[in-house]
């Protein structure tokens, strides 16, 4: 599963580079589009964490792409990373109950 969002002034930060929260709505975003692969039903995220590697700026499509890695009654496990072309600026894990 991919998505992605095209950076612009709106979504920067006063240093010119793309605003940390900006990044983690983005990427709550990506969790449900991978996740929908198997949700059928309303959920919720339990968590989310990432670690930044680089920056973006304005002008930048950044793209998320990811994978569940377990999926059980209740809880679905997801990992991805977010790329602008080749560099990677960010990867995150996440958990989401149904």
């Amino acid at each position: 599963m991919r998505c992605a969002f095209r950076v612009e002034k709106r979504h920067l930060n006063g240093g010119g580079h793309v605003h940390g929260g900006c990044i983690l709505a983005f990427v709550d975003y990506a969790v449900f589009a991978i996740a929908g692969l198997v949700l059928d039903c309303p959920a919720v995220t339990v968590t989310l964490s990432g670690d930044i590697l680089d920056a973006a700026r304005e002008g930048d499509q950044i793209e998320a792409t990811g994978e569940i890695t377990r999926a059980g009654g209740s809880l679905i496990f997801i990992r991805g990373e977010l790329k602008t072309g080749e560099r990677l600026i960010f990867t995150f894990s996440a958990t989401i109950k149904r």
